[in-house]
């Protein structure tokens, strides 16, 4: 018997010496992801789509949703590495991590094995809408297109340039695709290269992007899992990803993420982006104050006072709300607001209406829906809110799940269903154009505007400057917090 152990030993000796000589440069993958000894390590490329908490750790987004999933159907935690454009590179191949995610196409060098497709997409060129639009692959001859170092649409366009005459390719070092398009959007470059699936995102912060050239085929967005991933951990990840593509799961949470940069205008975008740069910063203040007293993000609170009011403290409508936040005299009364018409008063009594909202709904209603259905309880009330929760529970629709309620929300127009409510017809339809505007503006104040400061002293200063801001600056003129 032990002549057998050591022929089994020294067997395993000699596979693993072939292997290391046939693979050349090595590297073990992590042990498979067990409970209570393995957690599910997840190297992360900062960007875009990737949603950090304040203290820089991955909170949301859909990525990270999916991810989550996949480690609770494994029964183990999550652990994310987050790691900027400048060095994700080098990182995968350092291995170290199960996955490497973040908007990833498969590695052109095969360097890194990838999980089954989970989209697909295509490179496309963006320009500014003043500027002739390009609509040939021919016209790139003699110009100068903009692309992020490191990404498939650098690959796409070097390949480009060996075949159209002229055709200079700049790589740059930004942070994320956003900062390299607001060039666009400031005319400092004439044109870029993007991912076609970040062309509605990309809308909201710089309206006058416009996309207007193809530039490649359709390509896969991935999962890596490093030069020599676990078989198990691949198996059961290309199961997962085939299966919530088939069940909807995929589907559900791209509408989760993505479901409202549909809606506003270009007209629309930049009345708001002129509003943030004169308006806002005389009233930052008491969006600041309001998330003090009621920790709900300032920049949410001044989303929702723009969708209501358009940040005009005297604002009322025909069915007598008023005032910033457009409280009902119900309402103000019993959120003790004395003056609808004081710009501090108003905010303050909205944001702690909002939280009433919030807090009202069942305690297993997670977050990001709970602040959505909130949202859309300001406009419809929270009795007509329950009773479009109830209708969702009858359809077999989760009234937990905002992608669920905005298509449930209309029907309570509808007199076959509005007929069997106590509560009577609402206008559902309005509460979910409303909650999908402010979802758009919130975007938009996160990417421009500041967090509250957690310094007390910052946080002073920053008051401070708000307190001293004198005229209204010219068109093009930002002021900063």
């Amino acid at each position: 018997m032990l002549r057998i152990h050591r022929l089994s030993a020294f067997c395993a000796i000699l596979f693993t010496a072939l292997l290391v000589a046939g693979c050349g440069n090595w590297q073990s993958s992590l042990p498979f992801p067990t409970p209570g000894k393995q957690d599910l390590v997840v190297l992360l490329e900062k960007g875009p789509l990737t949603h950090l908490d304040d203290s820089g750790n991955p909170n949301n987004g859909l990525e990270h949703d999916l991810l989550q999933l996949f480690g609770e159907e494994l029964g183990v935690p999550v652990r994310f590495i987050t790691s900027p454009r400048s060095t994700f590179a080098q990182q995968i191949r350092q291995g170290d991590y199960h996955i490497a995610a973040g908007w990833l196409s498969p590695n052109s060098d095969s360097s890194s094995v990838s999980s089954a497709p989970l989209f697909s997409t295509y490179d496309l060129l963006v320009q500014d809408d003043a500027s002739l639009p390009l609509t040939d692959l021919a016209q790139l001859a003699d110009k100068t297109v903009h692309v992020l170092a490191g990404s498939r649409q650098a690959q796409t366009l070097r390949q480009l340039a060996e075949k159209i005459p002229g055709l200079t390719v700049v790589a740059v070092d930004r942070s994320d695709i956003l900062d390299l398009l607001d060039e666009v959007g400031d005319h400092k470059i004439s044109y870029a290269a993007m991912d076609s699936r970040l062309e509605d995102l990309a809308s909201q912060y710089i309206p006058s992007l416009r996309s207007t050239l193809t530039l490649s085929e359709a390509a896969p967005i991935v999962w890596q899992l490093g030069a020599h991933p676990n078989p198990e951990l691949q198996a059961r990840l290309d199961e997962f990803i085939h299966r919530v593509r088939a069940d909807g799961t995929l589907s559900r949470l791209e509408e989760r993420y993505f479901g409202h940069v549909h809606r506003l205008t270009p007209l629309d975008i930049e009345k708001f982006q002129t509003a943030i740069e004169r308006t806002l910063p005389r009233l930052r203040r008491f969006f600041q104050d309001a998330e003090r007293q009621t920790g709900i993000d300032w920049r949410l609170i001044a989303a929702l006072a723009w969708q209501e009011s358009h940040w005009d403290p005297f604002a009322t409508s025909y069915t007598n709300v008023r005032g910033m936040m457009m409280l009902t005299e119900d309402t103000a009364d019993r959120l003790k607001v004395s003056n609808r018409l004081d710009a501090r008063e108003s905010i303050l009594g909205g944001a702690r209406y909002l939280n009433i909202l919030r807090d009202g709904l069942p305690p297993d209603v997670p977050e990001p829906d709970r602040t959505w259905l909130a949202i859309a309880g300001y406009n419809l009330g929270p009795g007509h809110l329950n009773a479009g929760r109830s209708i969702a529970r009858q359809m077999q629709a989760d009234p937990n799940a905002w992608v669920d309620m905005r298509r449930i929300l209309p029907l309570m127009a509808k007199p076959e269903y509005y007929s069997r409510l106590k509560s009577g017809r609402a206008r559902g339809g309005e509460a979910v154009i409303m909650t999908e505007n402010i979802r758009s503006f919130y975007d938009i104040l996160m990417r421009r505007e500041a967090p509250l400061p957690s310094d007390p002293l910052a946080a002073l200063n920053d008051t401070q400057k708000s307190l001293s801001i004198s005229p209204a600056p010219r068109s093009g003129q930002g002021i900063k917090p």
